[in-house]
């Protein structure tokens, strides 16, 4: 998709088919500003729909028509969209109603969004005459999406709609504050008593200032003893303050760290219990930033900001009571630029909230770059893309520092203001002061302890100003851990469970139907499996195959329908119960960093180093096991790349041995090696299919050969059953897949040769 400002009649990237063909359809000067190919039908098929923009026209030819429609461009012409479940709708109206709707995979969203911005400007200079004026910047600059107009986020990358974070968020934190309400109230208390502490030397100056100093320059002697008094009674206050200042500030960290870690726990531990179709939606990067930096960010605000802040109210509030009580008139006069800073607060509070927020997300966009390439360094090395995972980041930093800009240039201007109020209302109490002072109604005493106060008065409130940053940081934070654990999964635990008592391994699925949002994956789909029968299943890419698995993993939830386990549904039994009973072997093993044996004990930890050697010797793994430094004990590194692939899928093997599962799931575990290492790890799955009912997907058929039956998917359904022999004589679907593959692997090898 493309569009030009210097109008040629078409585009350099118009496909030279469509140049042809609009040759013909467009008017003498007519240019073609914008145009699109969409990928789905009004019955949600993949089908091509070709809209076209030009200077006073939009023109489409849906597929298998030769027609093309046009609508002329006027005022009321609208074009719009929006996405739902992974199907995108971009729709045509005027004020008469809806004109056409066109549908497409969200991979078509950022031409569709390019599209609206040519359509919006052209409709812009027919109204105006004048087209909208492009600010530099207004690029997405991850998608290089056209940005709307004073926004800084860009509506691709951001799709679901985002609630701005409440500063009432913070309040939901007294969940995990309940527990330590003991220790909390304690360091509420010390830190009244701090603060109370603080203000007892400004209040004796006025009797050193009226009883000592002044009437020593009048001549009088200085009464020594009075004088120690009151400077003992300062030091007693300074030592007082100190030591209940120490004390509420160590309750209350240890108190915050406490309520930090609870809630990192919390978070994760909810996190491990949605579904897959929560993890499929996010990045690594940007559920590791909530769980760390936002949780600690939550910490230093819970022990340090709001300790301030509470402790500034106090200060404030019993400053402001011991002002009235010497001079009311006086007090009424600092309280002056009070209103005026609590509006400034207000007005830039939710624009500082809304900041935050986005800063977090575009700095998990940085943290994401950064936890797809060094997991994946192997890959951006072999390619040498080193200059290009550099840019990304780059791109992503600058990103980050342009948010950072917008949002200080609010800040930056708030701080200064609330500083040049508190000394305009300090000059204005020295000046009122000094007439009280002139009229006798105060002494120079009492306007001394006045400006000591003030002094802190003014201190507290400058800080309390600063407080609005980190508040509004917090609430951010707190709000997109809240999104975790607000998160309910598809796959819910049983209001009333059934508990599995000796599982035989019967499995039954019952007109099973499943939908990607509004796609059908699955349809109408019925097979009984008897215990110990070993099931494959076969069929094109995007048959359903790993989706089926995954279903009877319960990794998903069928929409239609029910899978049962010996007569149960599944969804009547705890999901980890049921799934103590699985062994999965998935086509790219996954090894956590730690050593072979607690890889192979993953599934059961407690497993004695016999039973951990009997299922690697079980998975033919025991032999290159020895063969490594320290044997079972070696390090197998981060996702396992100390190992081979076929060494990795027999370490797996041996995890799911290990088990002893009734149900197993083997998903092209052969796939991604050579035919020697092959031939080991099918010796090894032997041994863990034994006994067992096994459901298996493979990509080379002829590793289906011993499965006792064959089921065939095609486009969500099962389309046939049977051995391999029978399907073979019904020259069906399976015969035609297995053709194709021998011929496949004829060409390879007469390749082969001939290299």
């Amino acid at each position: 998709m493309s569009a030009r400002p210097d109008l040629p009649r078409f585009p350099d990237s118009l496909p030279a088919e469509w140049c042809r063909e609009l040759d013909a359809e467009l008017s003498s000067g007519s240019n073609v500003l914008a145009w699109l190919e969409v990928d789905l039908d009004e019955s949600l098929g993949f089908a091509r729909t070709r809209i076209v923009l030009c200077d006073g026209e939009l023109l489409s030819r849906r597929a298998g028509t030769m027609q093309w429609q046009r609508w002329p461009l006027h005022a009321e012409l609208q074009l719009g969209h929006f996405d739902h479940a992974g199907v995108g709708t971009l729709e045509l109206s005027d004020r008469q109603g809806r004109l056409s709707v066109w549908r497409y995979t969200l991979e078509q969203n950022l031409a569709v969004l390019r599209l609206i911005k040519a359509f919006e400007s052209r409709q812009q200079l027919l109204a105006t005459g004048a087209a909208p004026a492009v600010e530099s910047g207004d690029i997405c600059p991850k998608c290089k999406a056209p940005l709307p107009p004073d926004e800084t986020e860009c509506p691709i990358c951001t799709r679901v709609e985002q609630t701005p974070p409440s500063t009432w968020t913070l309040l939901r934190l007294w969940r995990f504050g309940k527990p330590y309400q003991g220790q909390l109230l304690a360091g509420f208390l010390l830190m009244l008593g701090s603060t109370a502490a603080t203000l007892v030397p400004p209040y004796l100056t006025m009797p050193l200032m009226d009883d000592i100093l002044i009437p020593f320059q009048n001549g009088q002697q200085i009464d020594a003893g009075l004088v120690g008094i009151y400077l003992a009674a300062l030091l007693g206050a300074a030592l007082l303050s100190w030591a209940l200042g120490w004390a509420k500030t160590y309750i209350l960290a240890l108190v915050s760290e406490r309520i930090a870690a609870d809630l990192r726990t919390a978070t994760f531990e909810h996190l491990l219990q949605l579904s897959l179709e929560y993890f499929g939606g996010k990045r690594t990067g940007d559920l590791m930033a909530r769980i760390g930096s936002e949780t600690d960010r939550l910490s230093v605000f819970l022990s340090l900001h709001l300790l301030d802040f509470i402790t500034d109210v106090l200060m404030i509030v019993l400053t402001a009571i011991i002002l009235f009580s010497i001079n009311p008139w006086l007090a009424l006069v600092t309280l002056l630029p009070l209103p005026l800073i609590a509006w400034l607060i207000h007005l830039v509070r939710d624009r500082l909230r809304t900041g935050f927020e986005k800063i977090d997300r575009v700095w998990g966009e940085v943290t994401n770059v950064l936890a797809d390439t060094i997991p994946g360094i192997r890959v951006v090395k072999a390619f040498a893309q080193e200059s290009r995972e550099a840019r990304r980041f780059r791109d992503a930093n600058h990103h980050n520092l342009v948010i950072n800009d917008r949002l200080n240039k609010t800040w930056s201007l708030f701080t200064p203001t609330v500083s040049l109020l508190t000394e305009i209302g300090l000059l204005v109490v020295w000046a009122f002061g000094i007439w009280l002072v002139s009229k006798s109604q105060i002494t120079v005493g009492v306007l001394t302890a006045f400006l000591a106060y003030i002094g802190r008065f003014y201190t507290r409130l400058d800080s309390m100003s600063r407080i609005v940053s980190v508040t509004q940081k917090a609430a951010a934070g707190a709000k997109r851990i809240f999104d975790i654990l607000d998160h309910v999964s598809t796959v819910p635990e049983p209001v009333r469970p059934v508990h599995l008592a000796n599982v035989t391994g019967a499995m039954e699925l019952r007109e099973v139907g499943f939908r990607y949002g509004s796609r059908s994956v699955i349809r109408d789909l019925s097979l009984q499996i008897r215990p110990g029968e070993m099931i494959g299943l076969v069929g094109h890419s995007g048959s359903g195959k790993s989706t089926l698995v995954n279903l009877i993993c319960r990794f998903y939830d069928v929409t239609d329908g029910s899978i049962r386990i010996d007569g149960i549904d599944l969804r009547s039994i705890p999901v980890a119960e049921f799934r103590r009973h699985i062994g999965l072997v998935l086509q790219e093993p996954f090894l956590f960093f730690g050593s072979v044996a607690e890889n192979i004990a993953y599934g059961k930890p407690d497993a004695t180093r016999d039973e951990i050697v009997a299922a690697a010797r079980a998975a033919h793994a025991h032999e290159f096991i020895l063969r490594l430094p320290q044997g079972y004990d070696s390090l197998v590194g981060e996702r396992g790349q100390g190992l081979s692939g076929g060494e990795r899928q027999r370490v797996s093997i041996a995890r799911a041995l290990l088990i002893d599962p009734r149900l197993l799931i083997l998903d092209e575990a052969t796939s991604s090696v050579d035919t020697e290492t092959e031939k080991e790890i099918q010796r090894a799955l032997d041994n863990l299919v034994a006994g067992r009912t096994t459901i298996a997907i493979a990509h080379r058929l002829s590793t289906l050969r011993k499965a006792d039956r064959l089921v065939v998917m095609d486009r969500g359904r099962i389309v046939e059953i049977g051995s391999h022999d029978e399907l073979m004589a019904s020259e069906g679907h399976y015969y035609r897949l297995y053709q194709a593959q021998q011929r496949h692997a004829e060409e390879l090898l007469l390749e082969g040769a001939a290299a």
